[in-house]
């Protein structure tokens, strides 16, 4: 079976019984893949022989991968890796904190691109990408006053933590914010840029199209945010990355420093913890603080509360009455987003 057969609650079980840890990371590579579907279904025979749990997308432009795996299988599946020619030698973005559910199954997608970013990438040289930066170098750099430093992440990851002094456009996709920068830095192409995202992957394609426009000295955080925690960590030096990194599992975020930059979206205090709504039909990403979650019942609104109030043959009927009259569109998304707090110009 190339698929996950088992329900959330029963996933939580598994895991709480396990007596091992679990390390969570990530990689990405651009490899041309002749046959995506064959090179998924082998991966994931292969992870799941290794009791891997996580989510990875590959394309024919290659793999994007965010994982945990058990400690004891650390070994055996590194060598994985390197026994597949085109995953060899590949650099692994370790996680600062541990959690053995950052993620609950095994999810392997075929898509188009491994980063769904919007880009015409046959109207630019995607391999022609801007200068690695190590986590030391990118660090002494931020701090001179002469560089532009850009946040390529969505406006609710650099809500939480983001670099000092950095550009954090205010975007809901990549897409948005590639062509804001092109745009909004065009007078600016011959100054030093630095740019920054969760593991890299998205400045691969950023830079290239910054590039192609005529961008003379870009330059990107190699490892992106999770390779300079760590090596920050290492090095036992004071981080220029405040707050928390946003992180696509279970966690949704990882603590870098203490700093709290956020704030609740429904009262306005201090508070940087993630929550999808609890109305299922809503599954609005915001942030929540502990007393909220306890007066909305962990929904983003008093009208999703009342759905959830509902038994499930109401609201089975209310969805209903819901997708006719909105013909199929969004019903609840009256998005809790304000302004980015401070920090970010």
């Amino acid at each position: 079976m190339l698929h996950n057969k088992y329900g959330k609650e029963d996933l939580l079980k598994i895991l709480e019984s396990e007596t091992f840890n679990r390390r969570t990371l990530s990689f990405y590579r651009y490899v041309i893949l002749n046959n995506p579907q064959e090179f998924r279904d082998n991966m994931y025979r292969k992870l799941s022989d290794l009791g891997c749990n996580g989510r990875i997308y590959v394309a024919r432009e290659g793999i994007n991968a965010q994982m945990n795996v058990p400690e004891h299988n650390l070994d055996a599946f590194l060598s994985l890796l390197n026994d597949t020619p085109e995953l060899k030698n590949m650099p692994i973005k370790w996680a600062i904190e541990e959690n053995k559910t950052s993620f609950l199954k095994l999810i392997i997608k075929v898509r188009k691109k491994i980063v769904a970013d919007g880009l015409p990438d046959d109207e630019f040289d995607v391999t022609n990408v801007g200068t690695h930066l190590s986590p030391l170098e990118f660090h002494k750099l931020v701090e001179d006053e002469n560089t532009i430093v850009v946040d390529m992440r969505n406006h609710y990851e650099s809500e939480i933590g983001r670099f000092k002094n950095a550009w954090c456009p205010d975007v809901d996709t990549f897409r948005e914010e590639v062509s804001m920068v092109v745009e909004e830095l065009k007078d600016k192409k011959d100054q030093k840029i630095l740019l920054y995202c969760t593991g890299g992957v998205r400045c691969e394609k950023a830079s290239a199209y910054m590039r192609h426009y005529g961008f003379e000295d870009v330059n990107q955080l190699h490892g992106g945010i999770i390779a300079y925690a760590e090596e920050i960590k290492k090095q036992g030096i004071s981080s220029n990355f405040i707050g928390k990194n946003f992180v696509f599992d279970e966690r949704m975020g990882e603590a870098v420093t203490d700093d709290v930059l956020a704030k609740c979206h429904q009262c306005g205090a201090p508070c940087d913890t993630h929550i999808n709504c609890a109305n299922d039909d809503c599954h609005l990403l915001f942030i929540q603080c502990e007393a909220c979650a306890v007066k909305y019942n962990k929904c983003c609104s008093d009208e999703c509360k009342e759905v959830l109030s509902l038994p499930e043959v109401e609201r089975h009927v209310f969805r209903d009455k819901l997708r006719e009259k909105y013909a199929g569109s969004q019903i609840f998304k009256s998005r809790l987003r304000p302004k980015l707090n401070g920090g970010c110009e």
